[in-house]
């Protein structure tokens, strides 16, 4: 399972011209899931997000969690995370997971989102045509995998 993690002033996705969710200060974070994901990826990653110290501290130094400055998270699925660029210039995205084990792995994702962080948290909607909007605050990106946990 792979994350990219974007410490944002605000993030939203539009889904056919609707706001799905919208955040304000916090966490947008894409996900990736491939077929060998299960929810122990799932749950270490959520923990690890929720975590991160990446929110300034009264002396402007990365010193604060998610939980500590009560902000909001917004997950998005993505499969084009796991796309392999190895031949030619179209990526293949065989590394997906399919649908099966996609949606209750993503699902199982943000319910330990929504727990860790004490509230409901922003979704997309897996497989819709999303678009999303968000202003990157540093800018901070983070980059997690949980085959390769650093």
């Amino acid at each position: 399972m792979r994350l990219v993690i974007q410490r944002v002033s605000h993030a939203s996705v539009t889904i056919n011209g609707v706001c799905k969710s919208a955040i304000g200060r916090g966490l947008m974070i894409l996900i990736g899931i491939e077929e060998a994901d299960n929810k122990e990826d799932a749950e270490w990653l959520a923990r690890k997000a929720v975590g991160l110290r990446i929110f300034d501290d009264e002396n402007g130094v990365m010193n604060k969690s998610i939980t500590d400055t009560d902000g909001n998270i917004l997950a998005i699925s993505q499969f084009t995370l796991f796309a392999s660029y190895k031949k030619g210039n179209r990526p293949s995205y065989i590394r997906a997971a399919s649908h099966e084990v996609a949606i209750p792995l993503y699902e199982h994702f943000c319910k330990q989102l929504n727990e860790l962080l004490g509230k409901e948290i922003g979704t997309g909607e897996f497989g819709a045509d999303m678009k999303v909007e968000l202003l990157n605050d540093g800018p901070v990106t983070i980059c997690m995998d949980s085959k390769n946990k650093e």
